[in-house]
């Protein structure tokens, strides 16, 4: 009888014990809920450049080496041991000084389509983020990576209704593995004109263009008035004489195929009237031309392809700000997309992509596969920064609420990916931590210096199994598979191979969370 009794009382405390555990989950997720459902009160504005995080200053400090590994060129202060001058004789054959720039990737071409935009992620970069940048000594690295592109960029446009927008010959640069400083082949020049327009092409170099003579406005006001002459220019070019730079090239389909152009020329748009403050490039946006290209409503991937996301982002500052009416509908339509987006990001919301790595990458494709989410992350953070500086405490995810807090959160999510914490345990930044790609598809990182190889015996690199011989520190490889995987070998170009675009959303993204503060109110 006794033992009953004991074993009856056992059972009723463990029974109140389960009742206690799930009233205490009950209100667990109640709260949970209520949490993303009240409306939360406004952080305060972040002041100047606060304590640094080291992990994302260091990081930062490596991903800016890339840029110098790129460089074209003569090389001016050249730290890089195993890089040199080459291409000196690039646009020789038009009577134009083509030699600077950067390569696109792993191989020696240049790419006018993703190198605008290069330059254009880093402009708004510097803009956003200077003060960040200065304090961990990254800007004047930023400043000088970005003046090597936007000096060739300018070079490029001969013309007012001329653009440069290649410079080699893909077939025959990937028929040869060799280093650029040997490179002897024929260089030919690809360009859009007004009998091959290039709006997209076009209208993306005049946005790099125009956000960068904001950045140099205040350091060298002629080259900050050069700059955005060009940019004119070449908006004008790309509105008046429209279509599809590979339409008009069907050979750069293959490499760098253009969707569309009415998001650069959005794009454009927006950056110039940032630089200018003219009625006119506003009204652009706001009028026929955005209810043609703005695609309301349905959110889109940032890339070196499609601008839309960013302008959305870019347009809502003016909305957070007040620098126009922010009862003007069309202004709200971009700000309720740029939030729509942000919303598709965050994994907490209903409306959530669901496209995403086991371990939480953002994976829209298996080429190039970190673009998207080092993208995304890039404007997740902005925008938080918008809302933190203006003040605005939440936004509406179909009826839950997110805070600047939450979409930071999304960013460093994606940041700390990139820098190994992944099942990989990986770093796909080169040189960052004690784990990352050894292999990388790059002809230079993969050539000792000492090689006599030329164009065709220098394959035998690109197949060797040893480690490179060069560390091209501060790539961003292309990333992993959606179900983690990631395979370190030479010829793996789809997962393998850097890209001087990608290094720049990783240098904006990294600059964004070296530390808090607030953002300009205005560019000028």
């Amino acid at each position: 009888m006794g033992e009953k009794k004991s074993g009856g009382g056992f059972c009723g405390w463990f029974l109140v014990l389960v009742v206690l555990a799930a009233i205490g989950l009950a209100v667990f997720f109640v709260v949970k809920q209520k949490m993303h459902s009240s409306e939360p009160a406004a952080a305060p504005v972040p002041g100047p450049p606060g304590a640094i995080t080291q992990k994302y200053a260091d990081a930062l400090k490596i991903a800016m080496q890339f840029f110098e590994i790129q460089k074209a060129g003569k090389l001016e202060n050249n730290e890089i041991p195993w890089r040199g001058d080459s291409a000196l004789e690039d646009g020789s054959e038009a009577k134009v000084d083509l030699s600077k720039g950067m390569y696109d990737a792993g191989d020696h071409m240049k790419f006018g389509f993703p190198m605008a935009f290069t330059a254009t992620v880093l402009s708004w970069t510097i803009l956003e983020y200077g003060d960040q940048m200065k304090a961990v000594d990254q800007l004047d690295p930023a400043l000088d990576s970005l003046r090597w592109i936007t000096d060739y960029l300018v070079n490029a446009h001969p013309s007012d209704s001329v653009l440069y927008i290649q410079v080699g010959d893909p077939k025959t640069d990937h028929s040869c593995w060799e280093r650029p400083e040997k490179m002897a082949e024929s260089r030919p020049l690809i360009q859009v004109n007004t009998s091959a327009p290039g709006s997209d092409v076009a209208a993306e170099t005049a946005a790099a263009l125009a956000s960068a003579s904001l950045v140099f406005r205040s350091s060298d006001s002629a080259y900050s008035t050069s700059l955005l002459k060009h940019a004119r220019q070449l908006f004008s070019f790309a509105d008046h004489y429209r279509g599809y730079y590979s339409n008009s090239i069907p050979d750069v389909q293959t490499y760098y195929n253009s969707t569309g152009y009415g998001d650069e020329l959005l794009w454009a748009a927006s950056w110039l009237f940032h630089a200018t403050k003219e009625e006119s490039y506003f009204q652009y946006v706001m009028g026929k031309n955005g209810e043609e290209f703005a695609n309301w409503g349905s959110p889109t991937w940032f890339s070196w392809d499609n601008k839309l996301a960013g302008v959305q982002v870019l347009l809502s500052r003016i909305s957070f700000f007040g620098s126009k009416d922010t009862s003007n509908g069309i202004l709200q339509k971009y700000r309720d997309t740029a939030e729509a987006v942000m919303c598709g990001l965050l994994p907490a919301s209903p409306t959530a992509m669901h496209s995403r790595t086991k371990d939480g990458l953002t994976w829209i494709s298996q080429w190039n596969s970190l673009q998207h989410p080092l993208a995304s992350a890039l404007l997740a953070s902005i925008y938080s920064d918008y809302m933190l500086t203006s003040q605005t405490a939440k936004i509406s995810c179909d009826g839950r609420y997110f805070t600047p807090k939450d979409l930071r959160k999304f960013a460093i999510s994606q940041a700390d990916y990139l820098l190994g914490k992944n099942a990989m345990k990986m770093s796909y930044l080169v040189g960052y931590g004690e784990n990352y790609p050894q292999n990388i598809h790059h002809r230079g990182a993969s050539i000792p210096v000492s090689s006599t190889t030329g164009c065709k015996d220098g394959f035998m690199w690109l197949t060797s199994t040893e480690a490179n011989p060069n560390v091209a520190t501060g790539a961003v490889v292309g990333g992993p598979f959606l179900n983690g995987s990631f395979i370190d070998t030479r010829n793996n170009s789809m997962q393998n191979e850097p890209t001087t675009y990608n290094s720049a959303l990783a240098v904006g993204l990294l600059s964004s969370l070296v530390t808090t503060s607030s953002v300009a109110h205005s560019f000028s």
